[in-house]
């Protein structure tokens, strides 16, 4: 797309991204999509937001996909939501 377009490919990805998330909510499809979800227990992490395999349907998030990470994978998601919650709280809202 870069090659063809000349100029950057930013907002292709996001909006066919949009594209399927819309259409499994809209048509019940209940397919799994990489999602930005709310965790409440889901993988040992609280009162955060993750991008995270997650299955939309009619009505929207229907299940967060828990698949099995390695340790050094648990870490990292971990530390990652430590730094979203810390660039959070630095906004003071």
């Amino acid at each position: 797309i870069v090659k063809l377009l000349k100029t950057g490919s930013a907002f292709y990805s996001p909006s066919a991204a949009v594209t399927q998330m819309a259409k499994s909510i809209l048509l019940d499809e209940n397919k799994i999509l990489p999602s930005c979800v709310y965790l409440k227990g889901e993988y040992d992490l609280n009162d955060v937001y993750c991008g995270l395999p997650a299955k939309l349907g009619r009505g929207g998030l229907k299940e967060i996909v828990q698949i099995e990470l390695s340790e050094q994978e648990k870490k990292a998601l971990t530390l990652s939501s430590e730094a979203v919650k810390a660039n959070i709280n630095k906004l003071n809202l």
